[in-house]
């Protein structure tokens, strides 16, 4: 039996082919696999105008958020990034992108805060952001004066390794923020500067330092405190030239929230003036228990008194209070000493007038 005789010129798969003028239109032969017709589609649009922009998953969009809010210079960029299309406007808020905000993300500005920019921290610290939790934390304790939910936010963040929220905890054990001077815990804040020291925080070792020399809850150990000391010195001097020269590691956003706090009293402080109010009270008239509430004399801290004459004073003229050893330090350095010897001057020379009369 004779086989059957094939055309001349025409190759077996090309019976199967589709024509030509369906290969030009982009669409798929029904042998194609479904990448093929998925790529297919893309290049032709299937006949709509959505962009490929629109077909990208969710989680591509996420990833890319995500980086930008932990590389994000201000929360300006993040709030921009939300702003572009509706499409990012609706995954910006996502928990995988919230979580990953970066310190300078934080970092709202007195003259930018606003009920918007408080829920904004709010959803920040929910989805996990150690750096949110912080500055919110700060916040709450020592301006809005929530006690509680401040402590809370900041143990949170310090029990995720947030060396700047453990320093802090480790000065609210120091003067018992928040309660008595029962409570009151110097070995709990030398066991918190430790571990924030260990985490290269300059401030904690710096603080570690002076309470290994004085002796305060731990056992004096004056060359031991003094190497600290003298590590703490040179890593800000380190920082310091990073700093001006471009090499941002993250120091100059841990003082933001000190900033926060220095405009705030400030803003109250003027208010108060400008309506007459006495010592003690807000702007707004409302009591904070009668009390004259002092801040700390250094003047890049922005810590006050949670109760009367709980910081620490100049053992000298007793007209400064510090929050800590370190800031005292620092204020010495920087502004109190030439203040101090003016007022020895100024006791001295009060002393000579009374024997004199």
């Amino acid at each position: 039996m004779r086989s059957p005789r094939r055309r001349r010129g025409v190759h077996p798969a090309a019976a199967t082919a589709p024509p030509c003028s369906a290969m030009a239109s982009g669409a798929a032969s029904p042998r194609s696999p479904p990448a093929a017709k998925k790529r297919a589609a893309v290049v032709a649009g299937d006949g709509d105008d959505s962009d490929v922009f629109d077909r990208l998953p969710d989680d591509i969009v996420l990833v890319v958020l995500s980086r930008l809010a932990a590389n994000a210079a201000s929360p300006a960029d993040v709030a921009s990034a939300a702003l572009t299309c509706r499409r990012f406007r609706e995954l910006a808020t996502h928990p995988a992108v919230l979580s990953r905000a970066s310190a300078a993300a934080v970092a709202v500005r007195w003259g930018a805060w606003s009920e918007a920019a408080h829920r904004f921290l709010l959803r920040c610290a929910a989805a996990g952001s150690l750096h949110a939790c912080y500055f919110l934390g700060m916040v709450r304790f020592y301006c809005l004066g929530s006690r509680a939910t401040g402590a809370a936010l900041l143990g949170r963040a310090a029990g995720g390794g947030h060396a700047p929220a453990l320093y802090a905890l480790a000065v609210v054990q120091f003067n018992g923020s928040g309660g008595g001077k029962a409570d009151k815990d110097a070995r709990a804040g030398v066991a918190l500067c430790a571990r924030a020291a260990w985490l290269g925080h300059t401030p904690a070792l710096r603080e570690l330092g002076h309470c290994l020399q004085d002796g305060y809850g731990a056992r004096r150990d004056a060359p031991a405190g003094r190497r600290l000391l003298l590590h703490a010195a040179a890593r800000e001097h380190l920082s310091w030239k990073k700093h001006n020269h471009g090499h941002h590691d993250g120091s100059a956003a841990e003082d933001a929230v000190s900033r926060f706090m220095v405009a705030w009293w400030d803003s109250h402080r003027a208010k108060a003036a400008a309506r007459g109010c006495l010592p003690g009270e807000h702007g707004d008239g409302e009591h904070d228990g009668g009390e004259d509430l002092r801040l700390c004399s250094h003047a890049r801290c922005g810590r006050r008194e949670t109760r009367r004459h709980e910081f620490r004073r100049c053992s000298v003229c007793g007209a400064a209070s510090y929050c800590s050893r370190a800031c005292q330090a620092l204020d010495w350095k920087r502004a109190h000493r030439a203040q101090c010897a003016a007022a020895r001057w100024l006791a001295a020379a009060a002393a000579a007038d009374g024997v004199a009369h």
